[in-house]
Order: C-alpha cells, then structure tokens, then sequence
C-alpha cells in the first residue's frame, strides 16, 4: 500500500512575463505578408518512427495556422546508445541534440515527447506549447493479452522505466522485470523472439504508431501511474525568435499545459531527473479545479508514498502558469515529509 498524504488549497500569483507568449509580436502569416514572403519553419526531430508521426502531427497543426514546415530528422544519442540509461548518462539523452538544433540555426521548432524533455530549462529556449495530450496510461503487452493478474509467476517482463518498474514489482513482486532498450518495434520484436514474457509501453506510443490491434491491456491508473508528461508533446523555440513563437504558441492547450506544468514541477521539486521512480498525474474538471497526484517509489516496490491535492485554476486567467506550478510544489513539499528524499537518492 501506498502511505497517502494530503494538502490544500493555495494562493495564487501573477507568472513571470518570459514565460507568456507575447501578443504584440506579429505573425509568420499576418495580412502584410504575402504567401511567397511568409517564413517556412523547420521542425527538427529525432528520426525514430514515433518521433516522425509526432513531428508530422505537430506539422499538420502548425500547417492551419502558417505555411507548411519542413522536417529535419536527427539522431540522438539515446537513439545510437543501447545501454541500460544509467544516472551517468540520463539527463537529456533523448533531447538534447534535437535542442542544440536549435541553438545552432538547424532547425525552428524541436518536438519532444514530454517526459523526456529535462526540467531545467536551457536560457535561450522557451517550452511554448503542449497540443492536445493523448493517452496518459502504460499498456502491458504479451502475446497472450495476460492482464497483471494472470501472468505466470516469475514471468520476464521488459520495461526501460525504473518508475514501471517499481509499480509493478509494488503488485507482483514475484515477477522478473528486466530493462529493455530500443524503439518500440525493436521492443516488440525481443519480446517475440522470447528475450520477455511481455513488455510495458505507453498507450500514447502504441496508439500514435497505429498498432492499436496489439495484444494488451491497458494497466489501471491505480496500479500504474504515469510518468510526469507522459502522453504529452512539448515543444521548443529559440526565445528570441519572437515569430516562431507567436505562430507556435498558436497550437497550445492550456489543459495539456497546466497538467504537465505541475507535474514537471513536482519533479523539478524532487530533483528526480528522468530515472527515479517517480510516476505523477494532473487533472482538470469540469469545474476547473486541478488535482495532482504523485507517487514515489523504492526500486523494488516495496515502500510506496502518495499525496494528492488540488486548486480550482482560471485557464482564462494569465496566473494559470502560477496556479500550477504552486500545486506541484505543494504536493513536492508533504512527498518530502514522508521521506522521498531517500527514496529517490537510492533510485539514482
């Protein structure tokens, strides 16, 4: 069982300014510029078949709004590096080639799935955007569809998350969870080849790829909660292109937004890094109040903290950002208390 802590409500203050997108700037495609003027923004990418659909989704987006970008696919040293991701080589692995895109004038827009983008911020780059979130929850495959319940004793199940790891081991600890490395194809096939029982993927990956029609079941949120950002995209421009900003800024959704915001702030809270088993989720009802909840785990599941807590958020409102940043920090401090510090020391 999970140690539950609670808190409540907070106060409010206003965001800083560089962290809003700015009205006056004008347009990639305002009605001074003729189509033949009007700048064509590169979306660099890493070049992995799910990192292409989300560039080619997040291309789609911005085609509604400017002319059609173009697609700069890169490789990235978590893509060409096939070792068990150690606390050496964990921070930015997936991310930072496609960032130093950027800053080098190789590309306009970087697009990361979420979760892997670090929490530190590099200062000449701004996270504008956050498109609609997908699917949050992790799917269990195997060729027999077991759920978790049915797998044999001792079943070799493949995960490269510490944070999946320790939430299965919480229910099964009987099971045998190995780290695997690889796209999701690569994944699929060890597991076919016999190498695991069945493997853990993100519901967003499969279903982003069009493999809906895999053997799996989808783990409840109560047994497995996702990773701070997971089903999210983020994505990046330089802070001083103040057009790809203005144009970029155009495709956020402040629900994806203020959800990620305070669960990658209880993160950056914990100090976590992208390894520790920490699995987070933010919510936004119908009556516009944010709920997070948070987990921190041992390595082998044995000792689970939990708290929760909420606050209604004006979307509409410039102080949103502050709301949820608040939040996360709230939820960061009663973790603290029960002795996350430890946990997440020894999980490095």
């Amino acid at each position: 069982m999970c140690r539950i802590g609670r808190s409540g409500p907070h106060q409010n203050s206003r965001p800083p300014a560089d962290v809003l997108p700015n009205p006056d700037q004008p347009s990639l495609s305002s009605p001074s510029t003729s189509p033949s003027d009007e700048r064509v923004l590169r979306i660099a990418t890493r070049e992995s078949p799910l990192a292409m659909w989300q560039a080619e989704h997040v291309a789609a987006l911005l085609t509604e709004l400017t002319v059609p970008p173009n697609i700069v696919p890169m490789v990235s040293s978590g893509d060409v590096d096939m070792r068990p991701i150690d606390g050496k080589r964990s921070v930015g692995v997936f991310t930072k080639r496609i960032q130093q895109a950027l800053l080098e004038n190789e590309g306009d827009v970087a697009v990361h799935s979420m979760k892997d983008l670090p929490t530190e911020q590099h200062p000449d780059l701004i996270m504008i955007a956050s498109p609609d979130r997908e699917n949050v929850k992790d799917s269990l495959v195997s060729p027999q569809s077991h759920d978790l319940e049915s797998l044999p004793k001792g079943a070799r199940v493949g995960t490269g998350s510490r944070r999946r790891a320790a939430q299965l081991l919480r229910v099964r600890p009987d099971l045998d969870v190995q780290p695997i490395r690889g796209n999701v194809q690569t994944r699929l096939q060890k597991m076919n080849d016999g190498e695991f029982d069945a493997i853990v993927l993100a519901s967003a990956g499969i279903e982003r790829l069009g493999m809906s029609d895999l053997p799996r079941v989808e783990l409840p949120l109560d047994v497995m909660l996702p990773a701070p950002g997971q089903g999210a995209l983020a994505i990046e421009v330089r802070r001083k292109d103040s057009l790809a900003m203005e144009v970029v800024s155009g495709i956020d959704r402040p629900i994806s937004n203020a959800c990620t915001l305070a669960e990658r702030t209880l993160l950056s809270e914990l100090h976590g890094g992208c390894l520790a088993p920490i699995a987070a989720l933010g919510t936004i009802d119908q009556n516009g109040e944010l709920s997070l909840t948070a987990r921190v785990l041992s390595l082998d599941g044995t000792v689970c903290l939990e708290s929760s807590a909420s606050s209604v958020i004006r979307l509409n409102d410039d102080s949103w950002p502050d709301t949820a940043k608040a939040l996360g920090k709230q939820v960061s401090e009663v973790l603290l208390e029960q002795g996350a510090r430890a946990l997440i020391d020894a999980g490095r």
